[in-house]
C-alpha cells in the first residue's frame, strides 16, 4: 500500500486539527496504508523562522515529503487563510516537493465564513508545488470536533460522513482497499 505523510499545520499543542488528522490516520492505516504523522509545530522554531533550509529537521521533513506517495495537509484557518506555521514549512520545501504526489487538503475553523480557504488560499499553493492530483478537500467546523477529557475524539455525524468520503477518495486514489471502518465519529 501507499505511504502517507499526514501534516498538521497547527501551532497549538491541543489542536483539534492535529487530533482530527490522527483520527483520520487511523482510518487510512485500517485501509492498509503506512501513515507518518508530522506536526509542524514540533519542528525547531529557529529553523522555520530563519529559513534554515539545511537545518537537520528541515532536511528530515523534506525527506518525508519525498518518501510519501500521498500527503494529507491539515490546517486551522486564521483570517481566511491556512496557518503561518504551515506556510513557513511549505516555503522551506523544494519548489516541486509535491511532484507526483496525491494530496488531500483539510481545514478546520470556527465559522463557515472560512470554508473557501481550502480552494482560494491552500489549493493554489499546493498546486504550485506540482502534485499529480489534489483530491477534494474538506472544511470542518471546530464545533463539530469534540475532545473528551480522556482525549477521545468525536466528530459530529454529518462532518464524520463527509470526512470519511474525502478520506476514502484519497485512499482509493492511492490504491487503497475499500473502507473497513464505519463512518462514525
Amino acid at each position: 500500500m501507499a505511504t502517507i505523510l499526514s501534516v498538521s499545520g497547527s501551532p497549538s499543542a491541543t489542536s483539534r486539527t492535529a487530533r482530527l488528522l490522527r483520527h483520520l490516520d487511523d482510518r487510512m492505516i485500517a485501509q492498509g496504508h503506512d501513515v507518518i504523522p508530522l506536526d509542524v509545530r514540533a519542528l525547531p522554531p529557529e529553523a522555520l523562522l530563519h529559513a534554515q533550509f539545511r537545518h537537520p529537521a528541515i532536511v528530515e521533513a523534506t525527506a518525508l515529503f519525498e518518501r510519501a506517495d500521498g500527503i494529507v495537509i491539515g490546517t486551522p484557518v486564521y483570517k481566511a487563510a491556512y496557518s503561518g506555521l504551515l506556510k513557513s514549512l511549505l516555503d522551506l520545501l523544494p519548489q516541486y516537493a509535491l511532484a507526483g504526489k496525491t494530496v488531500l487538503p483539510l481545514a478546520t475553523g470556527g465559522t463557515t465564513a472560512h470554508v473557501l480557504a481550502i480552494d482560494y488560499a491552500l489549493r493554489p499553493v499546493l498546486n504550485s508545488m506540482g502534485p499529480a492530483h489534489i483530491t477534494p478537500g474538506w472544511f470542518t467546523l471546530d464545533k463539530e470536533i469534540t475532545v473528551a477529557d480522556d482525549g477521545t475524539l468525536t466528530v459530529a455525524p454529518g462532518a464524520a460522513e463527509a470526512l470519511a468520503q474525502v478520506t476514502d477518495q484519497f485512499s482509493l486514489a492511492l490504491g487503497g482497499r475499500p473502507t473497513v471502518l464505519a463512518a462514525t465519529g
